[in-house]
């Protein structure tokens, strides 16, 4: 299969993703981050349930369209690894943002792995692209 180190690459960061969101959720990330604020902004007014009850759809929503595009053809796969390639990036905030304050910022530590892992990523990515 072309995309095998691609699934591999991807594969290995799920783990550091997960232990990624226990360290944001454990140092306090989402009571300081203004963009996690902005995004959650519309959960923050809504009672509890309520706002249970909408995540759950959001993600229930997710899950199924991201499970036809994994039965679809596998040239989609490609397209929908864009998703994790950008949040590899994205991740690095937290790197920039410790170096601002000149401290520790929530996420930090999990977060150095992800430039090794979105330059791997990305480098396989393209090269997938090219194959199709």
């Amino acid at each position: 299969m072309v995309y095998k180190k691609l699934k591999n690459i991807f594969a290995i960061s799920v783990p550091i993703f997960i232990v990624h969101g226990i360290e944001e959720y454990l140092t306090g990330f989402y009571n300081i981050n203004p963009l996690s604020k902005f995004v959650f902004q519309t959960f923050d007014k809504m009672p509890n349930p309520q706002a249970v009850f909408l995540l759950f759809q959001i993600m229930t929503s997710l899950l199924l369209v991201t499970s036809f595009i994994l039965i679809a053809k596998e040239r989609w796969l490609l397209w929908v690894m864009i998703v994790p390639g950008l949040f590899y990036i994205f991740e690095i905030h937290h790197i920039i943002e410790a170096f601002m304050i000149r401290n520790y910022y929530p996420g930090l530590i999990t977060a150095l792995a992800f430039p090794i892992i979105a330059f791997l990523f990305w480098k396989e990515l393209f090269k997938n692209f090219r194959v199709i």
